[in-house]
């Protein structure tokens, strides 16, 4: 089964680029990527551009409104995701806990709806 982990954290909390801390995270995000292909999971994942890069839709009365910015205005914001094929939900927990955010912030993990 896939489960997409997303990857929350603040911006304000999470270690900077340019520092030692910052440089130690991106390398475990790159170990942790290795890790899930050489297991056979990984699917696909990405980071995601600065939360104040989103553009958010909403349609009314056929009415097309354009937002700028998330959906949610929250200190934690959304800045990347893996989706990986697990055997079950125990499995997928176990991968988020080694995303290198969810020392600083949130994984959400999430099963997908795959429609055949």
């Amino acid at each position: 089964m896939q489960y997409m982990l997303l990857i929350y954290a603040d911006p304000n909390v999470q270690p900077q680029p340019g520092t030692p801390e910052f440089g130690t995270m991106m390398k475990g995000y790159a170990d942790f990527s290795q890790h899930v292909q050489d297991d056979g999971k990984f699917v696909a994942g990405n980071a995601l551009e600065d939360a104040p890069t989103a553009t958010t839709v909403s349609v009314r009365g056929g009415e097309t409104t354009l937002t700028d910015g998330p959906f949610a205005e929250t200190k934690e914001h959304l800045g990347g995701y893996y989706l990986l094929d697990c055997t079950d939900l125990d499995e997928a927990v176990k991968y988020a806990a080694m995303i290198p955010s969810a020392t600083h912030g949130r994984v959400e993990v999430r099963p997908v709806m795959v429609f055949d």
